[in-house]
């Protein structure tokens, strides 16, 4: 596995141990492990703790069933609206090229198909790819480049396709 963290992965992931009951699911594969562990017992809704371990690094997040289903409410509101909104997945620093030399990954205006590159977000010296979840147009881009951008923060409005 490559450095890069595939977060929709990792969503599924998440679902999956929220579906099946699991209190605690861990996995590794060369060098990258993630570890899920949910307070079952718990009468109050606690979010399931999700560690991700790269080589020489290590992150914690939580991240929880609600939250993914609160996305997928979204998703399905901005298809009523006609406005989509890409929100950050994690925290960190937004660029929207590759490298400062190149040209942005997209402008406003532009077409965009799903998982299609949008930007870049660093996260602990990682550079996430952000890809677009649905079909249409670059309405507006939220964040300036270099800007530090938060969880949920908005980072761009598409104007669906129909």
């Amino acid at each position: 596995m490559s450095s890069k963290i595939d977060y929709k992965e990792i969503e599924k992931i998440i679902n999956l141990v929220e579906e099946r009951k699991l209190s605690e699911f861990e996995l590794e594969v060369e060098g990258f492990k993630i570890k899920i562990v949910r307070n079952i017992g718990s009468p109050v809704s606690v979010p399931a703790q999700v560690t991700i371990t790269t080589p020489g690094k290590e992150g914690t997040s939580s991240v929880s069933v609600e939250q993914t289903q609160k996305a997928s409410q979204e998703i399905s509101e901005a298809k009523e609206n006609n406005i989509y909104y890409v929100k950050a997945p994690m925290v960190g620093t937004f660029y929207r090229a590759p490298d400062p030399s190149s040209p942005p990954y997209v402008e406003e205006g532009d077409k965009v198909e799903k998982n299609q590159v949008l930007c870049i977000i660093e996260a602990m010296k990682l550079m996430n790819e952000i890809e677009s979840e649905v079909e249409g147009v670059v309405e507006k881009i939220l964040v300036e480049n270099g800007q530090p951008v938060e969880y949920g923060q908005k980072l761009f409005a598409i104007r669906l396709s129909k």
